[in-house]
């Protein structure tokens, strides 16, 4: 069967054609509604849609109750997303299924040039005086016809007649416009004796073929057909929570559901069955009533969080809400807030939840339900992974995205920092719209004059460095101007004596200075690494929890700036021999982590994370197994790096995985550089100075060594 685009949208006028409360809200961004019409004016395939007919319909989106009077009613199951936007293009209105607020994207003041039909939202400067730029919508409601255009256009050109080749052309690139409502989507339909169970497992599986929708909003689907309320229930409380400054998707919420629930983070369709329905309807009564209120008041008071915007990854929340409601109507001791606080601190500069979102919920949520001090755990499973103390070295090119930032905000907020240019203090009430923002102490203008400009991306890097921003009121950033370094923290030390203080802004003076600028950044490193690693510290003691380090989870995970995989030391697959440049790579790698972090260099795995074991290198050796394997490779680190470099620096340990052994060699963080010689295929040896750049690891250009060397190591060297 198949449907006229305007039978589709006269049909939703007739409240024939609606779409089921299940459905997620309307998310397509102005791009997708653009190549939509790209698509329909080009007469390209532009998918179907699938419709259930049925006298038993579910909740409906919109005002609209259904009665049973008035029969069988069609629902859109799939291809809402694009029947809404036609509908709202052609019509010029929001369909009646939603609200304004619904709308999060306006896609509506779509403009086609109709002499070359390209596309293009609503630009003032481009499209106000030129009349071949029309709203589409104005087309589809012949508001605007060819003779407009090519009327409008002669009045230009002193009311010369155009080419007729030129008005035809007009015309028809209209013409193709008007004709879009006359295409046909073809209908495909689900059974009208399917039950809503059905009809929501078809959508599921329709859905879950494409990369479109979420785990989360296929399970909140599920849970709308058992539970009709629950979608509006928790978008009520999403926007209540918005107004203050706590801005969270519906997929979020869903996440809090299983995890209060089922106490995992994966296995969505947990939440599927309508046996949930008593449970579900309790836990988010608990939640919208008390808990969520409860932890995110904790966190805007203790731990200085006035908007998410200042949160790396929400989901470091979830933990701390299944904590908070597994204690049923006793409150939060002040040490198990304070326990809570630091943790998430730690999640967020580490990263916790960057990959692995579901597993890693899974293990941290079986933490928080088994264990009798979990935030300690959850601390230690993030130290076994990742290095907690913050370096100086951490803020080198690291802009305001990176999680650094947000800690050093919450940080200066606990200090009462103000702002720089107003005196105001930077905590806020801030409500939806967040008020805080952030300027270049060294203003780029100078900077960029001074060389630090996108032509040297390292440079480029250090002007944007969060080491030279600083936090200030929406006031006070307008009222900030391009002065001077010198000149403007001179007049803030003036105005606010202790307000360079609070933002850790170094008070000699002679680092003010353009010239003095690296010098700036570096001592402001060294001073927030300092009280940052102090900030979190003090917060309260924890225990150092025994933690086994799940290799496997970090296989999965995949390489980062803390883990490296070589398929082999020695062994070359390709070429079927050993190859003794192989193990070149495995020292550069130990050098690199070495020069940074430290980190992870496991052996046996692919770069695709496939575990292969050590068979081949063994192979190669005399004797085949894991002990001469690790005498060869502490042989090959002596060599290169001295023995007390590979006893001090180097643990060597060969878990099973899978049934499989591999090699997994720990490297601290060095007290010292490491050069490595490697020879090329003429045999020439160069000292080469290896840094670990996010997953891999390069050579540092030697205009860098110096600086790099000097940065990282001089308080160790001197």
């Amino acid at each position: 069967m198949s449907l006229e685009i305007r039978q589709i949208l006269d049909k939703i006028d007739a409240k024939h054609l609606f779409v089921p409360a299940f459905q997620r809200e309307y998310v397509w961004k102005r791009k997708d509604v653009k190549n939509l019409i790209y698509s329909l004016i080009n007469n390209y395939p532009t998918g179907t849609m699938l419709t259930w007919e049925t006298t038993n319909p579910p909740e409906l989106k919109g005002e609209h109750q259904y009665s049973r009077n008035q029969g069988a009613v069609k629902l859109i199951l799939d291809g809402q997303q694009r029947i809404t936007s036609l509908y709202m293009l052609i019509k010029g209105e929001i369909p009646p299924y939603y609200k304004a607020e619904d709308i999060k994207y306006d896609v509506m003041p779509l403009y086609v040039n109709v002499e070359n039909l390209d596309l293009e939202y609503f630009k003032k400067t481009t499209m106000e005086n030129n009349p071949l730029w029309i709203k589409v919508s104005d087309i589809f409601q012949r508001n605007i016809r060819a003779k407009d255009v090519i009327r409008n256009l002669e009045e230009l050109n002193n009311n010369e007649r155009l080419p007729r080749d030129r008005e035809d052309l007009i015309e028809d690139n209209i013409q193709r416009i008007e004709r879009i409502p006359d295409r046909i989507f073809i209908e495909q339909t689900v059974p009208v004796h399917a039950t809503i169970k059905e009809a929501i497992d078809i959508f599921y599986i329709v859905n879950s073929s494409g990369v479109n929708l979420t785990d989360a909003e296929l399970a909140l689907a599920q849970i709308s057909g058992y539970w009709p309320e629950a979608r509006d229930l928790i978008k009520a409380k999403i926007n209540e929570l918005n107004e203050e400054g706590w801005v969270f998707t519906l997929d979020f919420m869903i996440y809090v559901l299983l995890g209060v629930l089922h106490n995992m983070g994966s296995k969505m369709e947990k939440l599927h069955s309508p046996s949930n329905l008593p449970k579900i309807k309790e836990a988010w009564n608990i939640l919208a009533n008390d808990k969520l209120d409860y932890v995110f008041n904790i966190l805007k008071s203790q731990a200085y969080i006035d908007h998410t915007k200042e949160i790396n990854s929400v989901y470091a929340l979830v933990p701390i809400i299944v904590y908070a409601y597994n204690k049923g109507k006793e409150k939060m001791s002040s040490i198990e807030i304070k326990k809570s606080i630091k943790w998430f601190y730690y999640s967020q500069i580490r990263q916790r939840y960057i990959s692995q979102l579901q597993q890693k919920l899974d293990k941290d949520i079986k933490i928080i339900k088994n264990e009798d001090n979990p935030f300690d755990k959850l601390i230690a499973v993030i130290a076994s992974e990742r290095n907690l103390e913050i370096t100086k070295n951490e803020f080198v090119g690291v802009g305001v995205s990176h999680p650094l930032w947000g800690l050093m905000k919450w940080y200066f907020k606990s200090k009462n920092a103000i702002c720089l240019s107003t005196g105001i203090s930077i905590r806020r009430n801030m409500g939806k719209k967040y008020e805080l923002e952030y300027d270049h102490i060294f203003p780029y203008s100078l900077l960029k004059k001074a060389g630090y400009d996108i032509n040297n991306r390292v440079k480029y890097s250090l002007a944007q460095e969060i080491t030279n921003r600083a936090v200030l009121t929406q006031v006070g950033n307008r009222t900030k101007s391009n002065q001077k370094a010198v000149d403007y923290l001179s007049e803030v030390e003036s105005k606010f004596p202790e307000g360079l203080k609070l933002q850790n802004i170094p008070l000699d003076k002679s680092l003010w200075e353009m010239e003095h600028f690296e010098d700036f950044l570096e001592t402001r490193r060294r001073s927030l690494a300092d009280d940052l690693n102090n900030f979190i510290k003090n917060i309260t003691e924890t225990a150092d929890e025994i933690v086994d380090v799940d290799i496997l989870e970090m296989i999965e995970a995949g390489e980062n700036h803390n883990v490296e995989f070589k398929t082999t030391l020695r062994y070359d697959m390709r070429e079927n021999r050993v190859n003794k440049m192989l193990e070149d790579v495995v020292l550069k790698t130990i050098a690199a982590f070495s020069n940074g972090q430290g980190g992870r260099l496991i052996m046996g795995v692919t770069d695709d994370m496939e575990v292969i074991g050590l068979e081949n290198d063994f192979n190669t050796l005399k004797e085949g197994n894991k002990d001469n394997f690790e005498l060869h490779l502490r042989n090959l680190i002596n060599k290169a790096y001295g023995a007390s470099f590979a006893s001090n620096n180097i643990t060597i340990s060969f878990p099973v995985v899978n049934e499989i052994e591999i090699c997994v060699v720990e490297i601290k963080q060095g007290k010292e550089p490491l050069y490595t010689t490697m020879t090329d295929k003429y045999g020439i040896k160069t000292e080469k100075f290896y840094l670990r750049s996010g997953n891999s690891s390069p050579a540092l250009p030697l205009s860098e060594v110096a600086r790099y060397i000097r940065s990282r190591f001089d308080n160790v060297i001197n």
